[in-house]
């Protein structure tokens, strides 16, 4: 089934010819069917380039899904027209009296920065503390995955001398989950960050499930006991030349990078990469989809008090 976003939205062009299936408002409209409603607060810079990244996976999957996109704060963007910002993005005002199946919260490139001094800060932990109860399940990815762990549970992250990003060997710390289903016993997943979660402290916390891990790259995916947040800490998302892009504009702006781990063939920078995770990223965003949004959600979004959180029997692999 197909991914329902704006009529003229610049990713439906790009999508289609991915053979991505897509679906306008106007045709969607003449379907009698229940879609999952999901509200995407887009923090990167880029938004098209988000946007089309997200929508890539979102429309991957068996369900059809209404997209909302949703700001942070309404100053003018350096880096998407105003047209684009006015037209299909809406502000927080505009939701707030709304419920939504799902939320994904992107990752931003605020690694370096204390939390409290990011100028959106007290937005974050507003919205963050609505979807406890406006939505059924939220997806917070890299950055925003950081926040969310401070924010609800308390839990800091440990800032890096160097940057880490690259392509790093994820491994199942159990398979005796929904969302793990279909997943290879080892896996690859893109990172790019300053910053990382402690790994010890995530396992022992008692409301938190450490899900998949890497040896190089610490905790990957975090699942809260009530099956309602899911924290990603790298960026599934990513095209192709996502870590290149930000490699050469790193390099560019006199940073002196690190060439990003195992992601440029032979380690050759002027080689083409190797995009070694878009199955797994696509076989994520489906099974949350599945298995915490659409298994969860109540068939009225205006009854939330319906969601029943799941109990998972864990077993030893």
């Amino acid at each position: 089934m197909p991914v329902k976003i704006p009529d003229n939205l610049p990713a439906a062009e790009i999508l289609e010819s991915e053979n991505i299936f897509v679906m306008s408002e106007t045709r969607a409209a003449n379907q009698d069917i229940r879609p999952m409603k999901v509200l995407i607060l887009n923090l990167m810079p880029n938004k098209i380039e988000t946007e089309t990244q997200l929508l890539r996976l979102l429309g991957n999957t068996p369900l059809q899904v209404d997209i909302d996109l949703l700001r942070i704060h309404d100053k003018e963007s350096k880096h998407t027209p105003v047209d684009h910002m006015n037209n299909f993005y809406r502000d927080f005002e505009d939701v707030r009296q709304k419920n939504y199946d799902g939320l994904i919260i992107t990752g931003a490139p605020l690694g370096q920065i204390d939390f409290e001094e990011v100028f959106y800060w007290e937005h974050i932990r507003e919205i963050i503390d609505w979807s406890q109860q406006h939505v059924t399940s939220v997806l917070f990815l890299c950055w925003a995955a950081h926040a969310a762990l401070y924010h609800l549970y308390g839990l800091h992250r440990k800032i890096l001398q160097r940057k880490r990003s690259g392509v790093y060997c994820h491994q199942r710390t159990s398979k005796h989950f929904p969302l793990l289903r279909g997943f290879d016993e080892e896996f690859f997943a893109p990172h790019s960050r300053f910053a990382e979660m402690n790994l010890e402290e995530l396992k022992a916390h008692p409301e938190l499930q450490v899900l998949t891990e890497s040896d190089e790259a610490g905790a990957y995916m975090v699942l809260s006991r009530n099956n309602r947040n899911l924290f990603v800490m790298g960026h599934p998302e990513y095209q192709k030349s996502t870590l290149k892009d930000e490699y050469l504009r790193d390099l560019a702006a006199g940073l002196n990078p690190d060439l990003p781990l195992n992601y440029f063939r032979n380690d050759d920078p002027e080689s083409t990469p190797v995009a070694r995770w878009h199955g797994h990223g696509s076989l994520l965003i489906s099974n949350w989809l599945n298995y915490y949004v659409y298994q969860l959600t109540p068939y009225d979004l205006g009854d939330m008090s319906a969601i029943t959180p799941w109990e998972y029997e864990t077993k030893d692999d």
